[in-house]
């Protein structure tokens, strides 16, 4: 049934008006995919700015910000551009702090089993006020959102994989079989077995390798070389232009393996997993590690109008933000990393994991160990590793608070750094560290970096106050001008060293 006029009124998308959204459509210009999506009244679908269909009357188009504006307006998923495999939208763009959280834990499946009252609660906000705040900045409801990107999720598992119908749909977070059938008829108009039998029949078909696509250019080389030479043996391996490691996810451990697919403007993601239903979690850390949601043109206008970065965003236009699939394990490890070079963090890394880690039933592809568990660190003995006293109090702080739940990488940006400023040593570089890749927060700043100090004084060493102030121009993009920065020193990193009694205090 086509939606009436009254109920397809668009909440509008990001900061454009309705001429550069008719420009976008009508150039179906690939930079604006996932940044809005056009629904048409006369058909009752909804659809990407790239989709190829002809384009339709002007008086029957609406423009949505989301997809789950556009299914809550009771428009259908077009099944000719498949929404559900557009890059996501960056999650800065417009939404409040609340709404932002929400959002990403949404994506990790938070309401699949739990009530929007649960989560609700888990952001601090009641569920009236956090209704509102959804259809203020997303133009869709809580519920609408994980509604749609269920059915999204299970629409890319029927399409790209060869999955029996009920795994989709548990994969996918749906309760059970019924629901899943009963929400594609409302969404499709047709049964999921339909939706698969009429697929292309030169669509990819592995068992569990899924399409993950971007907003081009994407600096692929540059990320990869960044985790090669931090890759920790056993945990992860970069060869032949594949990145592979062991995950940890629903209690049970699995392994990955991503390459870059430049010709759909995307990364293929291998999972071997031994729950399906731990498939859309993998898939949204993967999405955060590699930094997909980032639209890079408007990173680009910002950080290329100073002329310290013009050059390195000429040369580096892709670049992305490192994330980390496990952001515990990846502040374990900046705790080893700690005022010590590169090798040797792997080294004592690679320490922790042989006397802790989990060993592979099978060991493939140079993979052995999973990273240990914030339970398994707590009560460890790390003696004899070469770690400092120091270190390894902090490395236990860290896995009893993991543990216990009084850090969470997913709470809002303000609380975060607090928390992890309160454990005992993580200093201020330490804690924007973290908030760079383990949180990757696009304007972390660690303003104490030496390496930046230098780098924004063209080999002479500005002080930290000055770096600020110039830095204020970069947000909300500080750290991508952080990589930016670091590039221009060869991908040096330089931690501060600090002497002043809290310094001391952490270091005893």
């Amino acid at each position: 049934m086509v939606p009436s006029l009254a109920r397809a009124v668009a909440n509008p998308p990001l900061d454009l008006d309705r001429r550069a959204l008719d420009r976008a459509r009508k150039s179906r210009d690939a930079r604006f995919d996932g940044r809005f999506f056009i629904a048409v009244t006369s058909t009752g679908i909804y659809c990407r700015p790239i989709c190829p269909a002809p384009s339709p009357k002007h008086a029957n188009i609406r423009y949505y910000g989301s997809a789950a504006a556009a299914a809550e307006a009771g428009f259908r998923p077009c099944l000719r551009c498949r929404p559900e495999a557009a890059p996501g939208t960056p999650a800065w763009l417009g939404t409040s702090a609340v709404v932002n959280r929400g959002l990403r834990v949404i994506q990790q499946g938070a309401l699949d089993e739990a009530s929007v009252d649960a989560l609700a609660e888990r952001l601090g906000v009641g569920p009236r006020h956090l209704h509102r705040l959804f259809l203020q900045h997303v133009g869709a409801s809580p519920i609408a959102v994980a509604q749609t990107r269920r059915l999204h999720f299970a629409k890319r598992l029927l399409d790209e994989t060869e999955l029996p119908m009920t795994q989709v749909a548990l994969a996918a977070g749906f309760g059970s079989l019924r629901r899943f059938n009963d929400a594609f008829r409302k969404s499709y108009a047709r049964a999921p077995s339909s939706l698969r039998r009429s697929r292309r029949s030169d669509a990819p078909r592995a068992a569990l390798a899924l399409t993950l696509h971007f907003r081009p250019p994407y600096d692929w080389d540059r990320l990869l070389a960044f985790y090669a030479a931090r890759a920790v043996p056993g945990v992860e391996s970069v060869a032949d232009g594949v990145y592979r490691r062991v995950i940890r996810t629903h209690g049970a451990i699995g392994s990955i393996a991503v390459r870059h697919f430049p010709e759909a403007n995307a990364l293929r993601l291998e999972i071997h997993h031994p729950d399906s239903q731990a498939t859309a979690a993998i898939v949204q850390r993967v999405r955060v590690q590699f930094d997909l949601a980032a639209d890079p043109r408007p990173i680009a206008a910002v950080l290329g109008q100073d002329g310290l970065l013009a050059a390195a965003v000429v040369a580096a236009p892709g670049l992305r933000l490192p994330g980390a699939f496990d952001p515990f394990e990846l502040s374990v490890r900046a705790v080893l990393g700690q005022q010590v070079s590169v090798a040797a963090a792997r080294t004592f890394a690679a320490r922790v994991v042989a006397r802790c880690g989990e060993a592979l039933p099978v060991p493939h592809a140079g993979l052995t160990h999973a990273f240990p568990s914030p339970q398994a660190l707590a009560r460890a003995d790390l003696d004899g590793l070469g770690l400092t006293g120091a270190r390894i109090r902090s490395i236990q702080a860290l896995a009893r608070a993991v543990a216990s739940g009084a850090l969470d990488f997913d709470a809002e940006p303000a609380a975060l750094r607090a928390t992890l400023a309160d454990i005992p040593g993580l200093g201020p570089w330490t804690v924007e560290y973290l908030m760079l890749r383990a949180a990757l927060d696009p304007d972390a700043f660690p303003a104490g970096d030496l390496g930046l100090r230098k780098a924004a004084g063209r080999g002479d060493k500005i002080s930290e106050r000055a770096l600020a102030a110039r830095a204020a121009a970069w947000r909300p993009w500080r750290g991508y001008a952080v990589f930016h920065l670091w590039g221009l020193l060869g991908g040096a990193v330089v931690r501060p060293v600090r002497k002043n009694p809290a310094r001391r205090r952490i270091r005893s």
